[in-house]
């Protein structure tokens, strides 16, 4: 039952991120007015791929990776850890896109979307950089790192969902200037993609971190006594 759960989960997540990536791809290539000309196109239309596509799915992906990669607890780790590298780099260089504006190198960073994107990055790369200590550098005494995992496991849940908040509030934002500046309708067909870009984050959100924080345990025998698969107490995510 535990892990027909796991795997039910895993696969609405993936469901959700395939429809968010067709969404935006779809947005960005036909909605191409609907974006800054002035800040150019190319950058503008690849912030929102590299953010959404690149950070917020990836690292979702690495997150649940203990839940359906076989193997090794190290080898989870090793895949865990450079998925995570893998969406750094790609918010980093989202990040740097909105540096390309002829109003000046902070011009876009005003909003609350902009400050709550670049405190989740700024998280991340910080979690990043421990995990990567804690993988390679093994000679911490067991305490300090039993210690350390609750955090590590907190915070990289907690920076996540802060990337869903920043992304919705970057939907809104968007889709308010649309509305006030380009007067596009309320009710088109644009609007409601982009309303629907922002249910499919809320809902990839849940998921996710519900698939995170569930116990792993396995039912046997028909016995309904949950026995947990790792020294009997709930194992959410490996670090």
């Amino acid at each position: 039952m535990g892990s027909v759960s796991s795997s039910s989960l895993v696969l609405l997540a993936r469901l959700s991120g395939l429809v968010i990536a067709v969404l935006l791809v779809f947005w960005a290539l036909f909605y191409k007015s609907s974006f800054v000309p002035r800040q150019g196109l190319t950058y503008s239309t690849l912030h929102p791929l590299l953010m959404v596509i690149g950070f917020i799915l990836i690292s979702g992906e690495a997150i649940l990776i203990h839940r359906w990669l076989p193997g090794s607890r190290k080898t989870k780790k090793a895949v865990h850890l450079w998925l995570q590298g893998l969406a750094l780099v790609s918010a980093v260089v989202g990040i740097w896109t909105k540096f390309h504006s002829q109003l000046g190198v902070f011009s876009n960073f005003y909003s609350l979307h902009s400050w709550m994107g670049l405190l989740s990055v700024s998280l991340f790369a910080a979690q990043w950089v421990t995990g990567f200590l804690n993988f390679w550098h093994r000679g911490e005494v067991r305490s300090t790192r039993t210690t350390f995992l609750p955090w590590h496991v907190f915070l990289g849940l907690y920076t996540y969902a802060l990337a869903i908040a920043a992304a919705e509030t970057g939907l809104l934002e968007k889709l308010t200037f649309l509305q006030t500046k380009r007067n596009v309708p309320r009710r088109c067909p644009e609007s409601l993609m982009v309303n629907g870009l922002g249910l499919g984050l809320a809902l990839l959100g849940t998921i996710v971190l519900t698939a995170a924080i569930l116990p792993k345990y396995q039912n046997h025998s028909g016995n309904d006594k949950l026995v947990y698969s790792s020294q009997d107490r709930p194992k959410c995510l490996s670090s």
